[in-house]
Order: C-alpha cells, then structure tokens, then sequence
C-alpha cells in the first residue's frame, strides 16, 4: 500500500514521513512527547517491549555518526525491532559503483518497514521520500538543513526542565550558518509564544538574512550579538554548537574562527543563572570546557543524550503505528 501523502502531521504519524519541524504543530509535539515519558519509564526500568517485534529499519547514513546512529539503533532494538545498518555507502555499498539515491532507496525500502537516513546535501531527505512509495523516510540530517529528530529532543529537553516551551529565553551560539540543528530547533520554538533566542557567532557564521526574516516573521523575537559580554544574564537555555570543519571548503578560515566561542566555568560565573540549563548537540570539539562537564546545569551528557533515545523510541513506535 503507498504511503499517504501530507505535508503535516496533525498528530497523524502512522507511516508518515518525518523531514521538518515544518510538519510539526503543537498538538504533533505533546503527543509525541506523552509517549516519550512512556518509554522513558520502560527504558529506566529495563522493562522489555516487543512493538517492534517483526519489523526492520533501514539505517542509512552517507554521513559519520555515532549518537544519532546509535540511539536510533538502541530505541528499535530495545522495542524489539531489527536494523539494517549501512554506514557510509560511499565506500561501502553499490552507491560506491555509482547507484543512483533514487535507486538506493527503492532498494532498502524492499527489505524494510521504515529507512532512516542521513546525508550531506540538502534537500536529499526529501528526495528520498519522493523515491520511497510504500515505506516512511526519517531525515537523521540532511546537510545544513535540517535535523528534526535532534530537535524534538531537544524540544522534550527543555521541556521536561521547565514545564513549557513559551516566553523562554536562549542563547544559541556557534556555527548558525551551517548548524542544522539550529535550523530545526527555531522552527519548533517558533511554534509557542514570546520566544527570545539570543544569536551569537563569528561573523561569518550568523544565519543568513533571509533565514532571519523568516523566522521573525514566524513569531521568534531574535538578537544578534557580537560578544559573549552581550550575554543576557537571563537566558533559560544556553545551546552551544560546534564550528563544522567539514562544512569549510578553505581548512584557512576555519582555523581563524574554531576557538572562537568557548564555555567555561568562569563565562558561566559571571552570565548564567542558577536555574538555567546548558545544551549541544553533540560532538563537541573544544567549545565546551571539560570542567564544565560536573556542573549540575550541564545536561548535554547527561538527560539530553538519554532523551534521544527514549524520543526516537516513541518517534519509531508512532510512525511504524505501533503505538498511538
């Protein structure tokens, strides 16, 4: 049977494909996170489920990965499901032989339920989904686009620390440019009211004008500053971002703004509150000090990580209309 064909969620996500916050309302959101609370319990609890009992995935990752990859492969199995993991297709597979994304696609969906893949170009989830008749498609990245499933966790995230996801404060620092997970979680806080995101990055690496624009129009109240002196000593949220060597075609420029932008515990001392959280998506390569790593407001290798998985477990389960 093919799959339906919508561009928004409407809490409907059984054999749905997942590529933009864009599909998401508030109503997808809690849904969605009403089960993860579900299989938070399951997962602390070590209690076996088997809704995945049968089924197959497809991880498909043209890109290096190791959390996204691995928390997808531990929520499916911890439900009981199987995977098909193929890393680096580039090298590893047909695609090698020069097996067209279309045909790759048509392939796995085959032998599988659902295929979840990542990739380095933009746009190539949503080509994927239009190759895919009869199984859903999860976008784990596509290039600087987007990167939903990061976001939404990062959505449960700031959640489960505040109760709400409106009239926040945040400090989102780094590569904005090229950060897709910036790119999702502003379009899942442009959902709810009075929103204040703080944008601080190397010049060279603010989001674009047009990207700007946009998202004012979508209710964010957005500032761009300069310095960390222009901190607001305010700010609910501080989610920090590495600076993508890989996104830099001149290895020069990156050089110049790697270590641009760098907590530590004396810029928490004299900008962040008590009752404020610290995020990244993960990896980190310098910008975050290690010493940071015990303070009790540092969650990005603590509940944040944990989420992902319990998120994409719920994610998988709605999605393979398992559970709903």
């Amino acid at each position: 049977m093919p799959k339906p064909k919508s561009s928004t969620l409407q809490q409907h996500f059984v054999r749905q494909d997942i590529l933009s916050l864009d599909q998401f309302d508030i109503d997808s959101l809690f849904k969605l996170f009403s089960i993860t609370q579900q299989m938070r319990y399951f997962a602390q609890h070590s209690q076996p489920l088997d809704l995945l009992k049968g089924t197959i995935t497809t991880l498909l990752f043209y890109e290096p990965s190791s959390r996204t990859f691995g928390s997808f492969t531990a929520a499916i199995k911890r439900l009981g499901g199987d995977t098909i993991d193929i890393q680096n297709p580039g090298q590893n597979s047909s695609v090698a032989k020069g097996e067209t994304l279309k045909d790759t696609i048509r392939v796995f969906e085959a032998y599988s339920d659902l295929i979840v893949m990542r990739h380095p170009v933009t746009g190539a989830a949503k080509a994927a989904a239009k190759a895919a008749f009869f199984v859903p498609i999860i976008n784990a990245g596509d290039g600087i686009g987007e990167h939903p499933t990061q976001a939404l966790l990062d959505l449960y995230t700031i959640y489960e620390k505040f109760g709400r996801l409106d009239h926040l404060t945040c400090l989102f620092s780094g590569d904005l440019l090229n950060g897709r997970t910036i790119h999702s979680l502003l379009r899942g806080l442009s959902l709810f009211p009075g929103n204040t995101i703080y944008l601080l990055s190397p010049t060279s690496l603010k989001l674009k004008h047009e990207q700007l624009e946009n998202f004012k129009k979508k209710g964010l109240k957005l500032i761009e500053i300069s310095s960390e002196k222009a901190i607001p000593k305010t700010a609910d949220v501080w989610y920090w971002t590495r600076i993508q060597k890989e996104r830099f075609s001149d290895l020069t420029e990156y050089e110049k703004v790697k270590n641009a932008l760098t907590i530590t515990p004396q810029l928490l001392k004299h900008y962040a509150k008590k009752d404020m959280i610290i995020m990244h998506p993960l990896p980190r390569v310098g910008e975050i000090a290690i010493s940071v790593d015990t303070d009790p407001r540092a969650v990005y290798l603590r509940s944040q990580v944990r989420n992902g998985m319990y998120l994409r477990m719920a994610l998988v389960s709605l999605v393979l209309g398992k559970i709903g």
